[in-house]
């Protein structure tokens, strides 16, 4: 649903606001997705009045703020606008109801306490009777023979744990080991926590641009370039044609790469 100014209302639109503030920031949308999480579609679809893709009301709201403060600037008039835009918040439920079920709970009759201790006697002495009657029906044979009759149950072998092997390695990591020379093979592990990672090759199409998990890794080929944006480079590991890159990245860097064949050369 695309939101313009309305007759009554020369205000900008949202959209407006957060695009002309992320743009006097100095902040690229790829820079503004890396560090508030919002994907890239999401922040342009934003930037263009469209709030559909944000999942409804609450999460838009939600994106509003974040964005506003990523780029700077105050989030609750845009947030109050969004709320007019669009028929207001909620209204909150109302607490009487909930009070008036407390109320209704508590009516009941108190218990019987004369009853409940009549039967807690009542168990005592049977278990008092039971324990005594056991005890002096043939002497200590009688619980000799249970303890052996539950020693089985107790010691039974345990099943062998099924043996786990080690996983087989995934294309990507067989891609790495026998890296063609004609082309630029870049493998990126997120070894140390989460990134978001962007890939496109020599022609500017984009291969990935999402979030890579912990432990998750990609593997991306191209005959003449690989350009990487990393939105936190201290997580990553790369490897490029096959050799492991030791570029120290700080945690939280970002970092703008290009790797092209042979051995890695940034770009």
């Amino acid at each position: 649903m695309s939101i313009g100014n309305s007759p009554e209302d020369d205000r900008p639109s949202i959209g407006r606001v957060l695009q002309q503030a992320r743009i006097a920031a100095g902040l690229t949308v790829e820079e503004v997705s890396s560090s508030t999480r919002v994907r890239i579609p999401i922040v342009h679809a934003i930037e263009e009045d469209d709030f559909s893709r944000c999942g409804g009301d609450v999460y838009a709201r939600g994106h509003i703020r974040t964005l506003a403060r990523a780029v700077s600037i105050d989030p609750e008039p845009l947030v109050s606008q969004y709320d007019a835009e669009h028929g207001g918040r909620p209204a909150p439920t109302p607490a009487a109801p909930m009070f008036e079920a407390e109320r209704i709970r508590s009516d009941p009759r108190r218990p019987n306490w004369t009853a409940a201790m009549v039967a807690a006697i009542v168990a005592v002495v049977g278990f008092v009777g039971f324990t005594f009657f056991k005890g002096g029906d043939g002497g200590g044979g009688t619980s000799t023979q249970v303890a052996e009759g539950s020693t089985p149950n107790t010691t039974s072998p345990k099943p062998k744990p099924t043996k786990t092997t080690d996983p087989k390695p995934v294309p990507s990591d067989s891609a790495i080991a026998a890296a063609p020379r004609d082309k630029v093979t870049v493998k990126l592990s997120a070894s140390q926590g989460k990134s978001w990672i962007s890939a496109k090759d020599h022609n500017g199409r984009q291969l990935f641009d999402g979030l890579l998990l912990q432990g998750q890794s990609k593997t991306f080929q191209d005959k003449e370039r690989i350009d990487l944006v990393l939105g936190d480079a201290g997580s990553i590991e790369l490897f490029v044609n096959g050799k492991k890159v030791e570029d120290k990245f700080q945690p939280g860097q970002v970092e703008r790469l290009s790797y092209t064949k042979g051995d890695p050369e940034v770009g």
